[in-house]
């Protein structure tokens, strides 16, 4: 019996409105942390987790289950929440982020934590793994798909596109790739002053270079929730070559000061912005949903 828990849109959007709040919960309390990658990728990460993938979170070993790889590892604590929030352990466990003795640490860790299908962090060997995973699949005639999520800045690793042309090469139909298109990265790509930054890919960049390596590519509104589940149903109908959903998605999604603005890439709220953004978010100033 497969464990998926089908919710209509507006339900996954309050379950990411949940999380972000968790989110900046966890990453205050452990005085470290990212945030907004996190929130760019929230609502895509709860209409993963609470309607498309196939998972049983009693049994997160369950061999037939779907993979789901974070490759952007840094956001880990959006991963985290979501497992907490499925039922992979309890949500009270997120404020143990980060410390030293904790199951939750700063990047995903596959011997440690439940529901980790790999460890990953260093940035584009998650994809990698990811694809190990599609292709073993193949070989052992399993039909689970698998899922992996990539920064767009991720996508300067060289060895993201080694593996791009792998796949496509076996025409690995049971991989999707998903690459949040936030548009901001934290280092590199200086604008017009050391201020700004500039998006990784510039136009259809991004989109075209996939399809240059042989993907089949989707693009999509990452944080309108029906939008994604609609595109993720036609990549899963795609026959004979990966899919790569290029996401369009607002770094810091959900805080109106942190929207747009890489210096949250990975930050700490002082009091007062931590104040203003739980309240921005439907809770109080203790975090609670």
């Amino acid at each position: 019996m497969t464990q998926t828990i089908a919710k209509g849109p507006e339900e996954l959007a309050d379950i990411a409105r949940r999380a972000r709040i968790q989110i900046l919960d966890a990453v205050a309390h452990a005085k470290g942390g990212h945030v907004g990658g996190p929130y760019s990728a929230a609502d895509m990460l709860a209409a993963l987790y609470f309607d498309i993938l196939n998972i049983r979170p009693d049994e997160p070993d369950w061999p037939e289950r779907d993979r789901f790889v974070l490759s952007k590892g840094h956001s880990s604590i959006a991963l985290y929440t979501m497992l907490a929030l499925r039922g992979y352990f309890p949500v009270e466990e997120l404020r143990t982020f980060d410390a030293i003795n904790s199951r939750l640490q700063g990047h995903p860790d596959v011997t440690i934590t439940p529901g980790i299908d790999m460890s990953s962090g260093s940035l584009g060997l998650g994809f990698s793994g990811a694809l190990g995973m599609a292709l073993g699949a193949k070989a052992q005639g399993k039909d689970f798909m698998t899922y992996v999520m990539l920064g767009d800045g991720e996508c300067n690793e060289g060895v993201v596109w080694e593996g791009a042309h792998v796949g496509a090469r076996y025409g690995l139909d049971n991989l999707i790739a998903i690459i949040d298109h936030n548009k901001l990265q934290q280092f590199g790509w200086r604008g017009e002053t050391v201020a700004e930054r500039i998006t990784p890919y510039t136009d259809n960049q991004l989109a075209d270079r996939w399809r240059a390596f042989g993907w089949h590519v989707l693009e999509v509104d990452g944080h309108d929730i029906a939008a994604f589940l609609t595109t993720m149903d036609d990549a899963k109908a795609v026959v004979g070559s990966p899919v790569a959903v290029v996401a369009h998605t607002i770094k810091g999604k959900g805080v109106s000061y942190m929207e747009g603005d890489y210096t949250w890439h990975s930050k700490v709220p002082t009091d007062e912005q931590f104040a203003i953004a739980m309240h921005e978010l439907g809770a109080d100033s203790g975090g609670e949903q």
